[in-house]
């Protein structure tokens, strides 16, 4: 969890007009970060991302533990972060920057709610 905070508060800070890209990514990572911790604590671990964004919706979303917003957050997230980091050509607009923010401080705030032994403060 100490990890999603520094990328989410990385992704705070950082200048938008330089990288909406980087921007995206590291909000990204922040949720990755906190769901995957999330399912360490429940005994699960995953090596690809993909695996974690299916396991969100079959085991969170799908079983009515988060709302299918949350998945549909973290979809994004995966979205955006394909983009940025993979995009070539195409990159992600500030808006989406500004919205991958949002979609992970949603994301993180589920997980501390679910899992509060997993609480770390955000001034790190």
């Amino acid at each position: 969890m100490d990890s999603s905070v520094r990328c989410i508060a990385y992704s705070q800070r950082v200048d938008l007009s330089v990288s909406y890209d980087a921007t995206a990514s590291r909000a990204y990572y922040a949720a990755f970060y906190a769901v995957s911790a999330f399912f360490a604590i429940e005994g699960r671990e995953f090596t690809r991302h993909k695996a974690v964004q299916a396991a969100v919706h079959r085991d969170l979303v799908n079983l009515k533990r988060w709302p299918a917003s949350l998945g549909e957050d973290y979809s994004y997230l995966l979205q955006l972060r394909d983009t940025g980091d993979y995009g070539g050509s195409q990159h992600v607009m500030e808006s989406d920057a500004h919205e991958a923010i949002e979609a992970a401080e949603r994301i993180l705030d589920a997980v501390r709610n679910d899992h509060q032994e997993l609480e770390v403060s955000d001034e790190e």
